[in-house]
């Protein structure tokens, strides 16, 4: 940053000119109809896309998944916006990077014309921490610079609400098949991509790295030129890309999942709502995601266990039993053998009949204790040992053991009120039964 107000030549190149740059770099739209996808907020008519063409675009944050066109649109911005443009990266600058621009963005010793107007580019804003998105608030307000960052979390969760309230808040989507399809043909076949190598890719080669690249363009590409580029040309000059030099250049599917992001609740709430809802299927499907990107076990395992209570509970009071006895086994066992128990639980719960009657229960009881009325232990309930029998304590309880069916009626709470309600789910039905026999209902 310490040449960060000298002025590039308006062609500056990396050494050895584009040739050198990334695939997705030489790629990258020059014009808005070369975007593959996002067509919610870059389609013809929509205030995105009328603010970029009117070069009339205020403080934006653009979040989203990797590889789905944040850099690629702000880059496009920088490049066509009548402003001076500065480009940061969160991990590498600090304050008095920021403070060098505000203060050139009021013209303070470096000759700015009063109407010029500032642009910086910040990636990877997420990074900066409370003190240095204090910094930007005051410019981003008066509109002393516009400032477009970008980051793969969400902004809601790492951005300053202050310093968000100022920002127009865009979300890119991850590409769909059909888009990186669209990006993989004009790579092989664009003059800046790698249409001078003569690739030729085989069906089955395009379609297994599409499937892999998990919507981000930017993993295509660099795939797609590692396998051209490390291909010899057949004695047609054609350098054929097939299945198996797709597999070698990808290698991995990449998951997007972070422990310490969003994305580590998004997919435990798919995970537990998928157990919910009966899905075994989804479920396993979340669970082995979650762990294949290294999620704690004992995590997903305590999830497991809550929904064995919140939503199935006496609907099958097993359900409890086994998601505890796949708590402490995962613990016993670690990865990878956990995976098997938790599976085991998980479809257990999701398989099985469903009722939150318990939870729905001590919810109305909490409320009850804290608005309703208050009830104080009857005497006949209070424990009479050392004094308490000198005060009446226990005095008149009736032992249920000693009656027909172990069962008595008598006041267990002053003011009675009923809150749980068991439903006609699985073993809870014969519990709805019983509690009607109890209580003398029809």
């Amino acid at each position: 940053m310490s040449e960060l107000f000298d002025e590039p030549p308006a062609t500056a190149e990396p050494e050895g000119g584009p040739a050198f740059q990334p695939l997705a770099a030489r790629l990258a739209p020059k014009e808005l109809g070369e975007f593959a996808g996002q067509e919610d907020i870059l389609g013809p008519g929509k205030l995105l896309r009328r603010a970029i063409e009117a070069d009339n675009l205020k403080s934006a944050v653009f979040f989203g998944p990797p590889g789905c066109g944040k850099t690629a649109l702000a880059r496009y911005i920088a490049s066509r916006a009548n402003a001076k443009t500065f480009d940061l990266n969160a991990v590498m600058a600090g304050v008095a990077d920021l403070k060098k621009i505000i203060e050139y963005s009021r013209g303070l010793g470096s000759g700015l014309a009063s109407r010029q107007r500032v642009l910086l580019v910040l990636d990877e804003i997420h990074h900066f921490n409370r003190t240095q998105q204090d910094v930007l608030l005051p410019s981003v307000e008066k509109g002393e610079i516009i400032l477009i960052g970008m980051t793969t979390e969400n902004p809601f969760f790492y951005i300053n609400q202050a310093l968000l309230s100022r920002f127009i808040v865009v979300e890119f989507k991850p590409l769909k098949a059909e888009h990186l399809s669209a990006i993989f043909d004009r790579a092989l076949t664009h003059p800046d991509g790698l249409a001078n190598l003569k690739p030729e890719a085989t069906p089955g080669a395009k379609k297994y790295l599409i499937e892999n690249s998990s919507g981000d363009a930017r993993r295509l590409l660099n795939a797609l030129e590692l396998g051209v580029v490390t291909t010899k040309p057949g004695e047609n000059g054609r350098r054929v890309i097939d299945e198996g030099v797709a597999r070698e250049s990808i290698q991995r599917r990449s998951l997007r999942y972070d422990r310490s992001s969003d994305e580590h609740y998004d997919h435990i709430s798919a995970f537990i709502k998928s157990m919910r809802g009966s899905d075994p299927d989804a479920a396993v499907y979340w669970l082995a995601k979650m762990l294949e990107a290294g999620e704690d076990p004992r995590f997903v395992a305590r999830r497991i266990l809550i929904c064995a209570s919140e939503d199935v509970g006496n609907a099958n009071p097993m359900a409890l039993v086994m998601a505890q006895s796949a708590f402490r086994s995962a613990e016993v066992l670690g990865m990878p053998e956990a995976r098997i128990v938790l599976a085991q639980a998980a479809i257990y719960v999701a398989c099985s009949p469903k009722s939150n009657a318990s939870y729905l229960a001590v919810n109305e009881a909490q409320g009850e204790v804290n608005n309703g009325v208050e009830r104080p232990v009857p005497l006949h309930l209070r424990d009479g040992s050392k004094d308490g029998a000198a005060l009446g304590h226990g005095r008149g309880y009736k032992y249920p053991h000693d009656f027909e069916n172990h069962f008595v009626k008598q006041e267990y709470m002053p003011d009675p009120k009923i809150f749980y309600r068991p439903t006609e789910q699985g073993f809870e039905a014969e519990i709805a039964k019983r509690l009607k026999r109890l209580r003398g209902e029809k």
